[in-house]
């Protein structure tokens, strides 16, 4: 109990001394760029959003800019911050802002998580950045902090577990509503900075953690046996072809199905992943009418003619995703004169304007290559 009362004006009065400092979405009241830099922080690093946050702010400035803007626009500006679902549900959301909000994001933490893509801890930061709502969060750094404070066990994915630290994060929220916004940040820099997962100070010996004489993990010893972790499975691999048909300084790209991984981007035609059981030999070929029926599958394989015959074996590309890992083979085809195929799902794109299309990681480090030999240059 006594932990519980003094807990919030320790991390604050921590935070004065230890906390980050100057971060660009900082010290804002806006609830759009809260909500941008809250989506943009999650699953990836701080030092890649400090570099990306001000140029996505710079291009879709307010919640009308980014929800008026073309789904495409916006998937090309996220090119590279993966979990593209994240950029689809931006925008999505800031178009229900718009339509049921009059533009105005709503300060409650329940109404916030009826926007799409705002889940329960995202809605408390944005009530407690932007409103100064008493809201709590509950993201890995918040749930790892709560689990060696308490030693709360028991595996995370657990409701029981995930309820309790519900409850022991509303507990200690700070009486004071104006506190609100230095809390939050607090509670995300000591779990980010301090409390870490393999090197947290308690065992460093570096700092003086200001919850060792409280931290149950602590006193028993056990404070790397927190959170409890689950066996992750090895991950699942996959192979595909994919064809890189060019004719002179234009690529074709076909846009991928919006719930597939990297939905909603535009990618090289692919066959069908299918499990990775051997790898190919290093000399194998494939036939162009094979490679025409796995990558377009839905298209008329009656163009052969306008394609040179001769294909060639690109680069084989490891891509590793969380949880499996994807080997590309690329297929290197040119053809004779500009096609026009029945899909509106597949454009021919020169390779000066690749920057204005939302790219798979991969691909566009590969056609990014194709564009440096021309002088080309393929960012926005």
């Amino acid at each position: 109990m006594a932990l519980i009362k003094t807990f919030s004006k320790r991390l604050i009065a921590w935070h004065g001394l230890n906390g980050r400092q100057g971060l660009p979405w900082q010290n804002n009241r806006d609830p759009y760029a809260v909500w941008v830099s809250e989506i943009m922080l999650q699953q990836t690093q701080v030092a890649t959003v400090l570099e990306r946050y001000p140029r996505f702010m710079k291009r879709f400035p307010t919640v009308k800019k980014l929800a008026a803007a073309d789904i495409d626009e916006v998937l090309a500006e996220w090119a590279g911050l993966g979990y593209y679902s994240r950029a689809r549900n931006l925008h999505s959301c800031a178009q229900q802002v718009i339509e049921k909000f009059s533009g105005k994001f709503p300060n409650d933490p329940v109404s916030l998580e009826q926007l799409k893509g705002i889940g329960r801890s995202t809605a408390g930061a944005i009530a407690a950045f932007a409103f100064h709502e008493r809201a709590p969060i509950l993201d890995a750094n918040v749930k790892r902090i709560l689990t060696r404070l308490f030693a709360v066990d028991g595996a995370l994915q657990d409701k029981a577990v995930n309820d309790r630290l519900w409850g022991l994060a509303s507990s200690l929220l700070p009486g004071k509503p104006q506190d609100m916004p230095v809390y939050t940040q607090a509670l995300m820099d000591f779990g980010a900075t301090w409390c870490t997962s393999r090197k947290p100070v308690c065992l460093t010996a570096e700092r003086k953690c200001p919850f060792a004489k409280d931290c149950q993990a602590n006193l028993s010893g056990q404070v790397l046996l927190f959170p409890q972790k689950t066996v992750k499975a090895k991950p699942l691999e996959f192979e595909c072809d994919m064809l890189l048909l060019r004719h002179g300084d234009q690529v074709l790209l076909q846009k991928r199905p919006s719930k597939a991984i990297w939905g909603g981007l535009w990618c090289l035609p692919e066959s069908a992943w299918v499990a990775k059981l051997q790898a190919r030999p290093e000399d194998a070929t494939l036939p162009l009418k094979d490679l025409l029926r796995l990558t377009l599958p839905h298209e008329k394989v009656g163009p052969l003619k306008i394609l040179r015959q001769q294909i060639q074996r690109g680069e084989r590309i490891k891509h590793v995703f969380t949880h499996r890992r994807l080997w590309i083979q690329i297929w290197n085809v040119e053809a004779s004169k500009k096609y026009n195929f029945d899909s509106s799902d597949l454009r021919w794109v020169p390779l000066a304007k690749l920057g204005l299309y939302g790219l798979p990681q991969p691909i566009k480090l590969l056609l990014q290559g194709l564009s440096l030999v021309r002088g080309d240059d393929l960012r926005n």
